[in-house]
């Protein structure tokens, strides 16, 4: 089952799989996650949450041990055997044993199911930039990223504009690379936290529009009429393609 997103647009979105048969507590995820940016798809059996996570490409899954059909440990060796998606496994109390077990088997995590919505944030978020950090070192980063006039060199992580090199932080540097790397695509401000962060983040951390706010300064860039980085309400930033008028 997938639950409705009003998300003005969904490719955008970090998307999370759970898997628990528990329809209000999925719910309850659903309602807390999608306003930060997460796309969240419920499954209520192991059967059809195994299927899902093999299928389908999810940021994570947050995975029940006690599941209809087939448990979650089962679910979490087969989906082992042929996926590395990270895994978040929820437990009962006193369950220290399929904590420790889910953990050998390949968990990434996991939480008691009396787990408060923050506490699931900063570990959901947590397993994801895990996964993310791993990803991009198995990756050979690019020489070098242009938009227009702008100029990126992520291995000397140098920025130019019209051949003039830019004073830029480390945050900036990485915020405007993620930006450009992905030109005409919005990313939200959850994905962005996700790729730049290096510390814990409030739930409704408002740092990435500071920084953004520093990056149009530097860029000469009038938020109003931007060259280069446009805001996409209630939605998140995008680095603006050379030539495109129309936004999305």
């Amino acid at each position: 089952m997938q639950v409705p997103s009003t998300a003005p647009n969904s490719d955008s979105r970090t998307r999370v799989l759970i898997v628990d048969d528990d329809v209000k507590l999925c719910r309850l995820v659903h309602d807390y996650l999608d306003p930060l940016g997460y796309e969240v798809i419920a499954a209520h059996t192991g059967t059809s949450g195994l299927a899902l996570a093999l299928n389908q490409p999810f940021a994570a899954v947050i995975l029940d041990v006690m599941l209809p059909g087939i448990d979650g440990l089962t679910v979490l060796r087969q989906l082992r055997e042929k996926a590395t998606t990270p895994v978040l496994m929820l437990t009962g109390r006193g369950e220290e044993p399929d904590r420790i077990l889910g953990l050998e088997m390949g968990a990434d995590d996991y939480l008691p199911k009396t787990f408060s919505t923050r506490e699931l944030l900063a570990r959901l978020r947590a397993v994801i930039r895990r996964s993310m950090l791993a990803q991009a070192a198995a990756e050979k980063p690019p020489d070098k990223v242009t938009v227009g006039e702008l100029l990126l060199e992520p291995g000397a992580r140098t920025a130019k504009l019209d051949g003039e090199i830019l004073q830029l932080t480390a945050i900036e540097f990485d915020l405007l690379l993620s930006l450009t790397k992905a030109a005409g695509r919005v990313k939200t401000r959850e994905q962005l936290l996700l790729e730049v962060a290096d510390r814990n983040f409030e739930v409704f951390d408002r740092s990435i529009d500071v920084h953004i706010s520093a990056l149009r300064r530097k860029l000469g860039d009038d938020p109003k009429t931007p060259r280069f980085i446009v805001t996409i309400r209630s939605a998140g930033y995008m680095m603006r393609k050379p030539g495109s008028d129309s936004l999305p």
